[in-house]
C-alpha cells in the first residue's frame, strides 16, 4: 500500500522533495567502514567469487565492461609507457631468454605467417599504399635512369675517347705515312 502511494506523482514529487533536502543527504551518505566491510564481505566470501566467475563468463558482460574500461586502461598504459621504472622491467622481460624463445616460436608458426601474408595482402590492397608504392617504383626507375644515363656516358666518353684515340692514331699513321 505504501508503495503504491510512491508511485504515483505526488509520492515521487515528495520523495524528491525529501531527497534534496541536505539534512536527509547527510544521513544518505554512507559510512565508508560499513560500505568497506560489506564489499569485502560480498567480493571476499565464496559466494562473492563464484558469482563473479559466473559474471565473466558471459561475453556480452565481459565486452561491456571492457569497453566501458577500455580509456582508463590505454591511458594507464600510457602512463606506464613513459615510466623509466616500467620500461626497465618490460627491457628485462624481452631480453629474458625464455621470453625471446617463446616470441621466436610464434613468429615462426604457420599461423603468424598466415595472419602476417593476410595483413600483407590487405595492406597491398589499400589504395595509399598502391600510390605509395607507384612513386617508389617511379622514383626508383627514374633513378636507375639516371644511373645508366651517367653510366652509359661514362662508357659513351671512355670508348668514344678509345675511339677519338683510335682514330687519332690511325689518322696519325696514314697521315704520316703518307
Amino acid at each position: 500500500m505504501m508503495v503504491d502511494l510512491l508511485k504515483t506523482n505526488e509520492g515521487k514529487d515528495a520523495l524528491k522533495e525529501l531527497l534534496a533536502d541536505e539534512e536527509v543527504k547527510k544521513e544518505l551518505v554512507l559510512d565508508q567502514q560499513v560500505v568497506k566491510e560489506s564489499i569485502d564481505k560480498t567480493l571476499l566470501s565464496e559466494d562473492g567469487k563464484k558469482f563473479w566467475e559466473n559474471t565473466f563468463k558471459d561475453p556480452s558482460f565481459s565486452e561491456t565492461l571492457a569497453k566501458s574500461m577500455q580509456q582508463q586502461h590505454e591511458e594507464l598504459i600510457k602512463g606506464l609507457m613513459k615510466d623509466p621504472e616500467y620500461q626497465a622491467m618490460m627491457l628485462t622481460l624481452l631480453q629474458d631468454p625464455s621470453m625471446q624463445k617463446q616470441i621466436l616460436s610464434i613468429m615462426n608458426s604457420q599461423a603468424y605467417r598466415d595472419e602476417t601474408k593476410k595483413l600483407m595482402l590487405e595492406t597491398m590492397e589499400s589504395p595509399i599504399m598502391k600510390k605509395q608504392i607507384q612513386d617508389l617504383l617511379l622514383q626508383a626507375a627514374q633513378e636507375m635512369g639516371q644511373q645508366s644515363g651517367d653510366g652509359g656516358g661514362g662508357s659513351s666518353s671512355e670508348g668514344g675517347g678509345s675511339k677519338d684515340e683510335g682514330s687519332s692514331e690511325e689518322g696519325g699513321d696514314g697521315g704520316g705515312g703518307s
